[in-house]
């Protein structure tokens, strides 16, 4: 049986009591903390910068960072976040012009001793991934469109995890499958059955009792 992760997203987090959540993230059993970084070009939103994720490094210093880039120079950001505390960084695959690009950047990215992936957003066919699988320690699949949080499920997605699963058995790679968007207790199961190995969840995670509700997630099967 494959190890699933949580990886709450503090995009749904409440920062109007961000020590208290910190703490409850800390002592939930999730070992991964999801961020999400959005230029306001790539997708209509802002979000967060490196001073910020020095902060989460502080506050939940065993978990691991994995740093989500939603921006049209992936490349331009990547040193701010290594220094800043990420433990893994992906990037979209739409933000790139050729695929010389994108092994430029996982190279510079896995350079610094970091983990590092590639994300695609809904529309975008998972067949484009295929090529990278072997460079990647972590695929991301949206199951929402990128830029905002709270967004329904797209079951379309699961047909693209069942896809990479069946593409990283078969070539006996150790990449990981996350997924991202609209994730709870009913759709978790879904896709970890589809065959994800990270579900990141944001709502479902911040709007309860924060360890009751990663636990819950780590129950589904």
């Amino acid at each position: 049986m494959r190890k699933i992760e949580i990886a709450p997203s503090v995009l749904s987090l409440d920062y109007s009591i961000f020590e208290k959540q910190c703490a409850d993230l800390n002592q939930s059993s999730a070992h991964y903390l999801h961020f999400d970084v959005m230029d306001g070009h790539f997708v209509p939103n802002l979000t967060f910068g490196p001073d910020i994720l020095k902060g989460f490094r502080k506050a939940c210093p065993n978990m691991i960072l994995d740093v989500h880039l939603m921006v049209d120079d992936p490349d331009m950001f990547i040193e701010a976040f290594v220094n800043a505390g990420a433990d893994l960084i992906t990037f979209h695959y739409e933000a790139c012009t050729s695929h010389e690009e994108i092994k430029k950047i996982l190279a510079k990215i896995h350079s610094y001793g970091i983990k590092a992936g590639l994300v695609i957003k809904p529309k975008t066919d998972v067949s484009v991934l295929f090529d990278f699988l072997d460079q990647c320690d972590l695929i991301l699949v949206m199951s929402v469109e990128p830029g905002f949080g709270g967004q329904k499920f797209m079951e379309s997605s699961l047909d693209k995890v069942k896809a990479l699963r069946k593409r990283i058995d078969e070539s006996s790679l150790s990449c990981l499958i996350e997924i991202d968007g609209g994730i709870n207790d009913i759709t978790a199961s879904f896709a970890i059955e589809a065959g994800a190995d990270v579900l990141v969840a944001g709502s479902y995670v911040f709007k309860g009792d924060i360890q009751q509700q990663i636990n819950h997630l780590y129950k589904t099967r």
